[in-house]
Parts: structure tokens; sequence; C-alpha cells
């Protein structure tokens, strides 16, 4: 059965509450979902049906030091738009695929809309390769500050991990309240090698910033 984690909680991605290998992580599915809240009245519901809520899941790979080791490069489309960050150790909507083909992000979800994960990112968990010892998982609201988009506005949020077999190993709820008024990135999880075994831990960590460079920025080397 699965583990409802709270803020701070950390679980073996691999064992039972009996200390029992159960899980198979050499497929790990890391869902996110969300709903927007619904405001009172009718024409906020008819405005708020038009708005788009972007969410974009983002995955940094560390190394022993905790730090991102490789930044990716930068390359230049055909329509001339550079993307930075291309082809390293951060996943996301411009990157979407780990060089190793070991962890990718399935897609971008814009309205959070309907039921189950908006966001998913597969990870190979059994075949990462030891130079990455943490994963860390992060949301960002795009133009979130722009549009006035944040966490407060944003219910039925979670992050689960999947095993290989479609067993859900362990879901981290967060629903907004005032205290995440404002904020549009979160660091909602994170994944570390411990003795040979994999956990993950639940963190609920908000930023004001709604680019995840600014949250990428203490895991970088400088």
């Amino acid at each position: 059965m699965a583990i409802n984690l709270q803020k701070g909680q950390t679980i073996n991605l691999r064992k039972n509450d009996r200390g029992e290998d159960v899980y198979d992580l050499s497929t790990v599915t890391i869902g996110l979902g969300w709903d927007v809240r619904k405001q009172g009245g009718f024409f906020s519901n008819l405005f708020n049906k038009e708005a788009e809520y972007d969410l974009d899941a983002v995955a940094f790979l560390l190394d022993s030091n905790g730090k991102v080791a490789n930044m990716g490069s930068t390359v230049q489309r055909a329509n001339g738009k550079q993307i930075v960050l291309y082809g390293g150790d951060v996943i996301y909507f411009n990157s979407m695929r780990h060089p190793s083909g070991q962890i990718w992000l399935t897609g971008d979800n814009r309205t959070g809309e309907g039921d189950g994960d908006d966001e998913q990112i597969i990870v190979k968990l059994d075949k990462l390769d030891q130079r990455y010892q943490k994963i860390i998982f992060v949301v960002s609201i795009y133009q979130g500050n722009t549009n006035r988009q944040h966490f407060g506005m944003i219910e039925n949020a979670f992050i689960r991990a999947v095993d290989a077999r479609g067993k859900e190993i362990t879901k981290f709820s967060l629903s907004g309240d005032e205290s995440l008024n404002g904020m549009c990135s979160m660091v909602f999880a994170e994944a570390y090698r411990h003795n040979g075994d994999w956990k993950f831990r639940a963190i609920g960590e908000p930023y004001r910033t709604d680019n995840f460079i600014e949250v990428l920025v203490p895991y970088t080397y400088r």
C-alpha cells in the first residue's frame, strides 16, 4: 500500500514498511498533478476557463557534491531562438531527455485539467549512472509573476512515485493556502542514494521566483 508522506518525511523507494523488497525501480514514474482553484461568481468562473496555468516539471541531477556537473550547452533552433541548458543534467521543457536516456520528461500540460498526473518524469533508477547521487524535482508556474498566478491558487497538488509494475509507492500532497500566496516555484521532493538504495523525501519548499534557473543556482558550481 502506498505511503502518503508529510512534509519532511523520507521513505525507502524499494522496500515496504517491513523492509521487504517489493517495488521495481527499473522504471519509476514521478507524476505531478494539480488543479486550479475555482473562484466564486459567474464572471470569475467564465474568465478562469480561459486562463492557462502552465506548471512546468523540472529535474536536477546532482553529483556527490550536491551540484549539477553538466549544465549543458546553448543551441540555436531554425527559428533563431536560443536554448540554454540543452543536453545537460537539467531536464525541463526545452531539454526533455537526458543524454543517458535514463531520465526524461513526457510532455507539457498547460491547464492541469483532468484526473491523474498532469506531467510525468520517467527515470530508470536502477540504471542511472553512479555519478548521479540525487535528483531534485521542481515545479514552476511559467510566467507566474507576470500573470499574477501562484501556488496559493493551486489545490490538490501532488507528487507521487510509481514503480515499473504500476504500483504507487508513495505520494505527497500539497494544497494552496495563504502561506503560498505569491510563491511561483516549488521544490516538491528529492530522490537520493543511500546505502546502495534509493530514498524519497517530501520537501515542499516554495520560492517567489517563476524562473527555475533561480532555484537551480545553489546547485551549480560557481
